[in-house]
């Protein structure tokens, strides 16, 4: 096993061996032969340990186990103590939910505070295939059925060609020790449920379950590879990038026979559970939406637009003092005195600044907001306005308005208002730029 480690290790990892290694271990059989294997493999590596204090005695017992191994081949430790039960109350999670929550933000914190490069854990074969039946069980996209990963960004999982059996085989014919978990005995939760009772069954009808399983997992890869190649291609096509807006044309995405699973391809990423909401979102009416954490996909005519939650700035104003020259805020607006007009365009207005009550505002649009539009006849609602100009709802969102005394002066990086014009007698003139 230490050969074959070996071997993989320089196929897949080579750059291991110049780096500074954090071994997740819980005192399990697993991550002990994890311990060793490096230790015979002389790299560079520390211990991390977390006790969940979820079976109190035993749970101590785990944690001093793991401190005396360490302490015997002079390996640093780590050692961090949960209150799991209290935190899983508090942010309404499961027990498990709350333990991997709790350990993975300490080991990513441990890996930036003390400089190690990339934390490995002892998951094995077994264990990418319970994952397979997890995801299989409860419903899955492609990605849910290739197992467990080699790597994820820092965790990097090396045990992964190996078995079960390869492992103990190992850790008898080694004379390692390890502590049992009481709780792996149980049928609580899924995975165990999985582990004692139907893989056992499948290995029955196919001794070679393992290799027929690492086998399918490949071609299972090779497959979502050409899916993400093919996103790709057609994200080009149907998907307009504008900063954090994703604009995806509607009439090209329905050309596609699968484009449902193109949207899933492309929003999957931002967190969205509610696909069946998603897929109907393409024939709703305007305005409807869809929410993730912390995303809104929003239907606006014959588009979809992504874009991220943002706080409400409705009812925020900006004061424009008369000695200023300009904001930062919530836009770069610089103002400025000229003595004659030039290169006037939608991001830069001239002003007969007599005609200006200071101080000057910059508000969202409401309803009911009028103005009249410099080259245009009378005045029109900028509600008339937005829709001849067939502004999104996420652009009008976006819009902010330069104010006198509450009368529009600027409808900023669009249009000026006729009212504010420099005349033929104006002898003060403002250039206002956006920036």
């Amino acid at each position: 096993m230490l050969q074959k480690l070996q071997n993989h290790l320089q196929i897949n990892f080579p750059f291991l061996k110049e780096k500074k290694l954090l071994l997740a271990v819980s005192g399990g059989i697993d991550s002990m032969v994890l311990v060793y294997l490096f230790k015979q493999l002389q790299f560079d590596f520390a211990v991390a340990h977390c006790n969940f204090q979820l079976r109190h005695n035993e749970s101590n017992g785990d944690a001093n186990f793991v401190k005396s191994i360490c302490d015997s081949f002079s390996i640093p430790l780590f050692f961090q103590k949960f209150d799991t039960k209290q935190f899983a109350d508090d942010y309404k999670l499961s027990i498990q939910l709350a333990a991997r929550k709790l350990r993975y933000d300490w080991f990513y914190e441990l890996l930036e505070k003390e400089n190690y490069n990339y934390l490995l854990t002892a998951h094995h074969l077994d264990d990418s295939l319970e994952t397979f039946l997890i995801n299989f069980s409860r419903g899955t996209g492609i990605d849910g059925l290739t197992g467990i990963p080699n790597q994820n960004d820092k965790i990097i999982r090396p045990l992964l060609p190996f078995s079960r059996n390869e492992i103990e085989s190992f850790a008898k014919k080694n004379a390692i020790k390890w502590r049992e978990d009481s709780s792996n005995a149980s049928d609580k939760y899924l995975r165990n449920k999985l582990r004692h009772d139907i893989v056992p069954v499948l290995k029955e009808l196919n001794p070679n379950l393992l290799t027929s399983f690492e086998r399918t997992i490949a071609n299972i890869k090779q497959s979502q590879s050409l899916v993400e190649d093919a996103s790709k291609l057609v994200y080009k096509m149907v998907v307009e990038e504008s900063g954090t807006l994703l604009k995806i044309n509607l009439k090209e995405l329905l050309k596609l026979p699968n484009y449902k699973a193109y949207l899933f391809q492309w929003l999957k990423q931002f967190e969205f559970t509610a696909w069946n909401d998603i897929y109907e979102l393409v024939y709703a009416q305007s305005g409807k939406q869809v929410l993730s954490e912390n995303h809104v996909l929003l239907k606006d005519r014959d588009s979809l637009l992504l874009y991220v939650k943002g706080n409400s700035a409705k009812n925020q104003v900006y004061c424009v003092d008369k000695e200023s020259k300009g904001v930062k805020i919530p836009l770069n607006v610089s103002i400025c005195n000229v003595s004659n007009i030039f290169n006037a365009n939608s991001n830069c207005i001239f002003v007969d600044e007599d005609k200006l009550c200071f101080p000057l505002t910059i508000r969202k649009w409401e309803e009911g907001d009028y103005f009249y539009p410099l080259g245009m006849q009378g005045k029109k609602k900028l509600s008339k306005y937005f829709k001849d100009e067939k502004l999104s709802l996420v652009d009008k969102a976006n819009l902010w308005l330069l104010c006198s005394d509450n009368q529009i002066i600027w409808v900023i990086g669009m249009r000026q208002d006729k009212r504010f014009k420099v005349e033929t007698n104006t002898t003060n003139i403002l250039q206002i730029t956006l920036q």
